[in-house]
């Protein structure tokens, strides 16, 4: 299982700028879930795509914070942030 998920939308250009990031900085490690394939997605995130997800939980949205992101991926899953 992947720790990163990122909601994405087709013809979204913050999406593509997103993908491009996480391709480079953790490549293959990540999934991308179009958030029109459920309602409970685009009710729990509209217009606010890109949202990276980490561990299920909600990272960031619309940037990819690539310095917290390792950051936080260096940790294990469950260990708290200092």
């Amino acid at each position: 299982m992947s720790r990163v998920t990122l909601i994405s939308r087709d013809g979204c250009h913050l999406c593509e700028e997103a993908e491009a990031v996480l391709d480079r900085i953790i490549p293959g490690q990540w999934v991308r879930v179009d958030i029109a394939t459920s309602v409970e997605l685009e009710r729990d995130y509209g217009d606010r795509v890109p949202v990276v997800l980490l561990d299920g939980a909600e990272h960031g949205y619309w940037r990819v914070e690539e310095s917290r992101l390792l950051g936080d991926l260096a940790r294990q899953p469950g260990e708290p942030r200092l």
